[in-house]
């Protein structure tokens, strides 16, 4: 009988087409505001290496200063200062270690009537292409030689090699960045972490583009660098570039990448005696706890999902409440004007079970008209959200769980609404409705 209700279900929607139609909108317009809400939120708080999010860590110590400090008291920035990134990186601790910091660029074009290119991207350590499995479309990452002597070499992005050199492989080639020239030893296939929680650099940065160009830790320390970002400093110090390696001043970035999650007591155990060695002359006075974090703890810590998006997350789910009110109600009207049919099939031998499939299933059919809908109004949502500045141009995106989201949810927010209307119809008496006829 299943195929018999779904066709009667089809045919309901020609009765009362302004009653369908005002259902299917006000069921629609619920699921696309939660639906595109919800999505947000599903690719802010998603898992950005699944593979390796259990092995990557993030350390923060604390070397602030002992005046001003509870014991207890957070560490006031989450970044980390040269010295401490240059000893990690030297440590025998971990598969893979990386110090990155963002820096911005400006490239020249191979030719002089093209003008120059303003770029971003980072300097790190040669196990960053290897700790985040970054593809190459040509060459591959410099050598170790060259990540420990700090020469002038970069890895380009797939557009921005494009740009310059077309779709040709430019490995070997020179290209002039800060008036010095780099060699190019590999170009990065399309590619990119969201978040980009490597050098989280507040919400705004988790989403921004692409890294288009990378060169070696040493080389941008070799040739003072400035970074793009933040920078926190406790007092005061002395002016220039090897003044501000020797301070005590937060602005890197360092992860480990060790074989096993169960290898973080050794890893912790690690920092632990590290900074009691660092202590001995004249570090860390505050004498905090040291901290270790996963990729999914990291992402909790610096609050990538913030209290506002969960509290729109709730607000969008209250609307869809209020929607399935209104249907509820649409519902009752429209089974209500048909109390004699079902009376007159109660009477002919229908049992209460059978209208309750019948009327039920004629809600699930609702509910799949307004689902195609609903989808089609999710996609202009999230298409009118990523018209906006910021962040959201990378997170207004609908992948196909959540398509598939859209469709249960939207059949099942009319099979719930559809409850009470299908209770009250099996409770019409057919000796009534006959008589009244």
């Amino acid at each position: 009988m299943f195929s018999y209700y779904l066709w009667l279900g089809f045919r309901s929607l020609r009765r009362h087409p302004w009653l369908t139609g005002l259902m299917i909108l006000i069921l629609s317009v619920g699921v696309a505001a939660s639906m595109s809400t919800l999505t947000i939120l599903h690719v802010m708080s998603a898992d950005p290496i699944p593979s390796k999010s259990q092995r990557l860590f993030i350390p923060v110590l604390d070397n602030g200063p002992a005046e001003d400090y509870t014991p207890g008291d957070k560490p006031r920035e989450k970044q980390m200062s040269y010295q401490d990134v240059n000893n990690l990186l030297h440590s025998p601790i971990g598969l893979r270690r990386v110090g990155l910091y963002g820096i911005d660029a400006v490239i020249e074009m191979p030719r002089r009537d093209l003008g120059v290119l303003e770029i971003n991207g980072m300097a790190a350590s040669r196990d960053f292409f290897g700790m985040l499995d970054v593809p190459f479309l040509f060459g591959s990452s410099w050598s170790e030689q060259d990540d420990k002597e700090g020469r002038d070499v970069v890895v380009l992005s797939r557009t921005i090699a494009e740009k310059m050199f077309g779709k040709v492989n430019p490995v070997g080639s020179q290209v002039t960045m800060w008036g010095r020239s780099y060699q190019v030893s590999g170009v990065m296939d399309s590619w990119r972490s969201e978040p980009k929680f490597y050098r989280y650099n507040g919400r705004g940065s988790a989403f921004n583009a692409e890294e288009q160009f990378i060169v070696p830790f040493y080389s941008a320390m070799r040739n003072e660098t400035p970074h793009a970002g933040n920078m926190s400093c406790t007092g005061k110090r002395d002016p220039g570039w090897q003044a501000l390696l020797r301070s005590e001043c937060l602005w890197l970035t360092f992860w480990f990448e060790v074989s096993d999650a169960a290898e973080r007591k050794q890893v912790q155990a690690y920092l632990d005696g590290y900074v009691s060695e660092q202590q001995k002359i004249g570090r860390f006075p505050r004498h905090a706890a040291n901290s270790l974090f996963n990729v999914p703890e990291w992402l909790v810590e610096v609050k990538l999902v913030g209290d506002d998006d969960k509290l729109s997350a709730w607000l969008a789910a209250g609307f869809l409440l209020l929607c399935l009110v209104n249907t509820i109600g649409l519902l009752l009207a429209k089974f209500s004007s048909r109390a004699a049919e079902i009376g007159v099939r109660r009477a002919l031998g229908a049992s209460r079970r059978d209208i309750f499939f019948q009327v039920l299933i004629e809600s699930g059919v609702i509910g799949l008209v307004g689902a195609l809908s609903g989808m089609l109004l999710s996609l202009l949502f999230l298409k009118l959200i990523a018209l906006q500045a910021g962040y959201l141009r990378a997170v207004a995106h609908m992948d196909w769980r959540m398509l598939l989201l859209t469709l249960l949810m939207s059949i099942a927010a009319a099979l719930l609404a559809g409850l009470l209307p299908t209770w009250r119809a099996c409770q019409i008496s057919p000796a009534l409705q006959l008589k009244s006829q």
